[in-house]
């Protein structure tokens, strides 16, 4: 691994531990510079498609599921820890599901899920735009169906 901090290739791995994201979280120091830095590792995935509404396939992106999911959760008081969480709650579904193509619909309905666990404002942000609200009623119906 590279040192971040002086480009050189000799590191060595002081500490290793499992994330709650079930990533690897190792605390490297640099032999040349002596500074110390983290790396992550996360096990590959297999190749997932997402089917959007118009048909197309787009190989799945867990930047599109952070951006989603931090957008509704702005100025909301969940932690950083908790929003990470989050995600890897999300992704665990998505990926234990075994399939090799999922409709964006399913994805959607997986996020509005968790993030109804969660924070039910964040909620009511997401599912705006994911089920593109026209007017205001659209807001109560779905306040509604939230209380349920």
């Amino acid at each position: 691994m590279r040192c971040p901090f002086c480009n050189n290739d000799d590191t060595k791995v002081i500490d290793s531990r499992l994330s709650d994201d079930n990533s690897i979280k190792r605390r490297r120091l640099c032999e040349k510079c002596n500074k110390r830095f983290n790396t992550y590792e996360r096990a590959e995935t297999t190749e997932l498609l997402v089917i959007k509404k118009d048909n197309n396939r787009q190989f799945y992106d867990r930047e599109k599921i952070i951006k989603g999911v931090e957008q509704s959760l702005v100025k909301r008081p969940i932690s950083r820890s908790e929003r990470e969480q989050l995600i890897s709650d999300i992704e665990k579904e998505i990926f234990s599901l075994d399939l090799k193509e999922i409709k964006s619909s399913k994805i959607g309905e997986i996020v509005l899920n968790k993030l109804k666990e969660v924070d039910k404002v964040a909620y009511i942000r997401f599912a705006s735009v994911y089920r593109e609200f026209r007017e205001v009623k659209n807001f109560g119906e779905e306040l509604k169906n939230i209380e349920k």
